[in-house]
C-alpha cells in the first residue's frame, strides 16, 4: 500500500473512532440527565420548562440534551429558551437568536443593562458575581412568571455542585451544596439542575462535538482570583492526582448520615438513649479506621434508569 493510501486509511479510522466516541458521549449525557430528571422528579407532564441560556457550554449542552429527551419522553412538556442580554460591551446579540431560530426553539431575549449597574456599584478589582447574580436572578424570576414557566432549568453540573459544597465548607461554615431541585428563594418557582450528574469535562467535549456558538463572559468569567476558581483548581488537581476522589465527594452528598454529624436540629442527640439493640450505624469510636471504604455496590449513587 502506498503512502497516500495508508494516510487515507488512517484518516478514515481516526474519523470513525472520533464519531464512535462522540456517540458514546452523547448517550452518556442523555442517560445521566435522564437519571437526574427521574431521581428528583424534575419534569412532569404539562410542564413549561424555561431553560436559562447564557451562551456558555453548560447551558447550550442543557438545552440540546433536554430537547432530545423531550422527543423521547413518555410525557409532554414544553421548552422555552431564555437569555438575559446584560449589555456587556461587545456581546454578540445576534448569536443566540440566530441559533435558536435555526433550531426552531421558542425563545425570549430579555434585555437589561445590569452590566452598567454592576460596574458602577462594584469597585474595580472587586468580585462582581454576587451583585450580578442577584440582579440576574430577580429578572429571570420575573420573566419565568411572565412566560408561565413551571420550572426554571439551570446548566449547573456535577463539578459546580461539588465546588459549591467546598465553598460553603471553607468560607460559609456550612455543610451545604447546590441542590438538583429546590423552590426559589422568592417561593414562587421550582429551580431544577438536570445536569447534576454530568461532569464538566464531558460538557466541554460535547460543546466541541456539537460546535455550539459559545459566547464568553467578559464580566465575572474574567475574574480569575475568585474563590470559586480557586476551588475548581483544587478539584482539578485532585482529579489529576487522585482519580475518583471528586466523584466520591459528589456521591457522599447523596449518602448523608445525620447521626454522625453535629446538627442537633437534624438529629435528636438530646433525646438519644441506649436501646440495647445492635445498630450497624452505631458508634465505632474504638475502631482504628472510621473511614472504611464503601462496598463495591456503594461505589456510585444508585440511579434507577438503564440505558
Amino acid at each position: 500500500m502506498n503512502a497516500p493510501a495508508e494516510a487515507g486509511a488512517a484518516g478514515l479510522r481516526a474519523a470513525q473512532k472520533a464519531a464512535h466516541e462522540a456517540n458514546k458521549l452523547g448517550k452518556r449525557l442523555l442517560r445521566l440527565t435522564g437519571q437526574a430528571v427521574t431521581d428528583f422528579n424534575m419534569i412532569e407532564a404539562g410542564d413549561r420548562v424555561m431553560v436559562c441560556l447564557s451562551g456558555g457550554k453548560d447551558s447550550f449542552g442543557l438545552l440540546d440534551v433536554l430537547l432530545t429527551l423531550r422527543s423521547r419522553a413518555p410525557i409532554d412538556f414544553d421548552i422555552v429558551a431564555v437569555n438575559l442580554d446584560q449589555k456587556q460591551p461587545g456581546f454578540p446579540a445576534h448569536v443566540l437568536p440566530d441559533y435558536l431560530a435555526r433550531l426552531g426553539v421558542p425563545f425570549h431575549i430579555e434585555t437589561q443593562d445590569t452590566y452598567s449597574i454592576v460596574t458602577r456599584v462594584i469597585a474595580a478589582g472587586k468580585t462582581m458575581c454576587s451583585l450580578c447574580s442577584r440582579l440576574r436572578r430577580g429578572i429571570l424570576y420575573r420573566v419565568a412568571s411572565e412566560l408561565g414557566a413551571t420550572k426554571i432549568a439551570l446548566g449547573h453540573h456535577r463539578d459546580d455542585i461539588v465546588a459549591t459544597f467546598f465553598l460553603n465548607l471553607f468560607h460559609g461554615g456550612k455543610l451545604k451544596a447546590m441542590p438538583p431541585k429546590l423552590v426559589s428563594d422568592d417561593g414562587r418557582h421550582v429551580v431544577i439542575r438536570p445536569l447534576a450528574y454530568v461532569k464538566e469535562a464531558d460538557l466541554a467535549r460535547y460543546a466541541q462535538v456539537k460546535q455550539f456558538p459559545i459566547i464568553p463572559c467578559n464580566l465575572c468569567g474574567s475574574q480569575e482570583h475568585l474563590q470559586r476558581q480557586e476551588v475548581k483548581r483544587m478539584l482539578a488537581e485532585w482529579d489529576r492526582r487522585h482519580p475518583g476522589r471528586v466523584q466520591n465527594v459528589f456521591n457522599s452528598l447523596g449518602r448523608v448520615v445525620p447521626s454522625h454529624l453535629m446538627d442537633a436540629g437534624l438529629f435528636g442527640f438530646r433525646e438519644l438513649t441506649a436501646t440495647g439493640v445492635a445498630d450497624a450505624d452505631g458508634d465505632i469510636a474504638f475502631d482504628d479506621d472510621p473511614c472504611a471504604p464503601a462496598s463495591a455496590a456503594d461505589g456510585v449513587i444508585r440511579l434507577g434508569i438503564s440505558g
